[in-house]
């Protein structure tokens, strides 16, 4: 028995070195889902390729996506390249869906960033990077649209060295750029790739290198060689001695820095015109990371604080992360898994720290864009779903009861824009408010409130787009007829210096008395550093049964600000005095004086409205630069820097969010429809005193 398991595990090890989970990252109409499309057909996946202009995709299946030619949510899929199983999350490049992206990368083994040959490194290229830094994410890049007019790979490489500091390194040149775009070289093998256009791309030739870029290629290939020996002693010693290195000694080379992060492989192609994709397909299985390669994973457990690590194997503990909730109309709700270790098992029982629930798994589904196929078990290192669970939210840990842990939440960024909406009817209400109840499970950055003096349902986005996305779907999905405001800045409060207050509760309720004080003080945190609480006094001031509650109470009270009812952020809460009387205390009055008490606090320490920056990025022609930089400065923007690029302007600037309402209408008009541009989120900023003070009489 015991060599049939350790024949098994053997078994799972080599199939788990043979699963490469990866997503696809870029900015807006960079050309990923078209790329994904391809790698689809390629593999055998799909029989027929679909075009986004068309409307015909498999990875944007959703009407609204269809209809508006973009990716709003990332979606799932599992193809089988050289015996190895590769599974793809196609993720949105609009800023407004840039949750989407947050939640993969988490999950994800590698990536592949998609860059326009034209664009470059744009706003949304540069979000999607720090992201997967931030989860030490290995990459490959693709240059794709080398076809296009203004096409420039060696322009793009610096781009990726310069603007997002990325080791960046080709492994391939383009034979031939804009409309002479043939193919391209490839440095590993150094043999030159075409793809036959009557074949759609299926058929790859492989030929010599022209004589033209025999030159190139060989200086490039210096370059690569140079690069992955300095990060690896053995092979630098190897390409000392013989002034090269083997095909496998390189390619393995490439593979250890890439999974290090010490070097990112640069390839390039079209995908629109089928060319480049079967290279690619050939790097994601050589360069990137199987399960096996990456980390454990790392967690606390649930009770003694404890830092515990997992082991990918399918005869570990069960360790996996919830980084999606959908809401299905045929199976209900959808919570998307990452196996980290152990197996899934349809039938089983997983335990959730979060809530302290036990919860039995009963259907599996592996993914294929919003298709289903059910399974009896997940494995270590897939990607898949769990059908009909519930109390499970975006970011929770399923694991094994006997050997808990928690993983890392995933943090997401805070909403920037606000509307009001209401149903149409009386009969719309309930459904209204399931809807949005539904929509904030699934997603993390949609909120839902209510303004306290108007009674309205207000709901907060990261933009006017996901508002929009969300109304339809209401409208589609739910058949909520609902009326909506007019988009709002969702602004902030905070404070601009330290302070502090005490606030006694006593109060008779319900025939028995309610008595607590509590005092707290505060102080300024960094700005984006969020919320902090923290006890400095003694157990015989506040005994530890009503610390839970005093916290809770603080939270109510920066949920509403002093000055516009705005969430209050980017503060340091102390809790440093309290009384309570061991007959007459009560949770109530605790709360009650603990929320209390820091609204009087923040009233003292003068505080002040924060309003959201955007990140501009605005390219136009060089005759209307002045038009341009002159409407910016009206609207409050910071320019910081305008670059040349083939002919245009590239303008990077910062802008509150509240000047940029209906801004592609007046670009349009003052540049003849011949600019465009993009923006995300950069920060909060505190608005300035003669607005803030508008702001607040309105």
């Amino acid at each position: 028995m015991a060599k049939e398991v350790k024949i098994e595990a053997a078994e799972r090890g080599h199939a788990l070195a043979a699963i490469r989970n990866i997503g696809v990252v870029a900015h807006i109409d960079a050309g990923k889902t078209t790329t994904t499309e391809r790698m689809l057909y390629y593999t055998g996946r799909v029989h027929k390729m679909g075009e986004v202009h068309d409307g015909n995709t498999v990875m944007d299946w959703m009407p609204q996506e269809q209809e508006r030619g973009i990716t709003i949510t990332s979606a799932a899929t599992t193809c089988f390249w050289r015996d190895r199983q590769i599974n793809i999350i196609d993720t949105p490049g609009h800023v407004d869906f840039t949750a989407e992206v947050e939640r993969s990368l988490r999950v994800l083994d590698g990536a592949v960033g998609v860059f326009c040959a034209v664009g470059g490194v744009q706003p949304q290229s540069e979000t999607v990077w720090r992201q997967a830094n931030k989860y030490g994410v290995p990459r490959i890049a693709f240059i794709n649209k080398m076809d296009r007019t203004g096409a420039s790979f060696e322009r793009v490489v610096g781009e990726m060295r310069e603007k997002l500091r990325a080791p960046a390194v080709p492994v391939q040149i383009p034979w031939g750029r804009e409309e002479q775009f043939r193919g391209v070289v490839d440095l590993v093998r150094m043999r030159a790739l075409t793809f036959d256009e009557e074949a759609l791309g299926s058929k790859v030739l492989a030929q010599d290198i022209p004589a033209e870029l025999a030159g190139a290629a060989q200086q490039a290939r210096e370059v690569l060689l140079e690069a992955v020996a300095e990060a690896d002693e053995a092979l630098l010693n190897a390409y000392l001695d013989e002034g090269d290195l083997s095909e496998d000694a390189l390619r393995e080379g490439i593979r250890k820095a890439a999974i290090a992060n010490r070097l990112v492989p640069v390839l390039c192609g079209t995908s629109l015109r089928n060319k480049g994709i079967q290279p690619l397909l050939d790097a994601v299985v050589d360069f990137l990371p199987s399960p096996v390669d990456v980390p454990p994973v790392k967690g606390r457990h649930p009770k003694t604080d404890e830092e515990l690590a997992r082991t990918t194997g399918d005869f570990e503990p069960l360790c996996s992360l919830a980084f999606k909730v959908a809401t299905d109309p045929f199976v209900g709700k959808l919570i998307f898994m990452r196996v980290y270790s152990g197996e899934l098992r349809k039938g089983a029982n997983v335990y959730n720290p979060r809530t302290q629930k036990r919860d039995r798994v009963m259907r599996l589904i592996r993914l294929h864009a919003n298709q289903r196929e059910e399974v009896e078990a997940l494995f270590s290192g897939e990607i898949g779903a769990i059908a009909g669970i519930k109390g499970v939210g975006t970011g929770d840990t399923l694991c094994a009861e006997q050997k808990p842990i928690v993983l890392e939440r995933i943090v997401f960024p805070e909403p920037v824009v606000s509307m009001a909406i209401e149903p149409k009817t009386q009969a719309d209400k309930e459904k209204m408010q399931a809807a949005l109840q539904d929509l904030a499970d699934e997603d993390p950055t949609f909120r839902v409130g209510q303004n306290l003096e108007t009674g309205q349902t207000i709901i907060q986005g990261m933009g006017e787009l996901h508002l929009e996305i969300l109304k339809d779907r209401m409208l589609r999905e739910y058949k909520v007829q609902a009326n909506a405001g007019r988009p709002m800045v969702a602004y902030r409060e905070t404070i601009t210096q330290a302070g502090q207050a005490e606030f006694t509760f006593d109060r008779e309720l319900g025939g028995h008395r309610h008595f607590a004080m509590v005092g707290v003080a505060l102080e300024k945190n960094e700005r984006g550093g969020g919320n902090l609480v923290d006890f400095r006094l003694s157990s015989d001031l506040m005994p530890h049964d009503f610390r839970s509650v005093v916290e809770e109470g603080i939270h109510d009270g920066l949920s509403t600000g002093v000055l516009g009812n705005f969430p209050l952020v980017d503060i340091r809460v102390t809790v440093v005095n309290g009384q309570w009387h061991p007959v007459d205390s009560t949770e109530v009055a605790f709360r009650s004086a603990a929320s209390m008490s820091l609204r009087e606090a923040v009233r003292s320490s003068r505080p002040a409205l924060l309003e959201p920056i955007m990140a501009l990025e605005i390219v136009a022609p060089e005759e209307h630069l002045g038009d341009v930089l002159g409407d910016l400065s009206m609207r409050r923007g910071q320019v910081k820097d305008v670059a040349q690029r083939d002919g245009t302007r590239v303008i990077e600037a910062s802008v509150p969010l509240a000047e940029l309402f209906g801004y592609a209408t007046t670009l349009r008009s003052l540049t003849r429809g011949r600019a465009g541009y993009a923006m995300e989120p950069a920060r909060f900023e505190v608005v300035p005193e003669n607005l803030s003070q508008e702001l607040m009489n309105r």
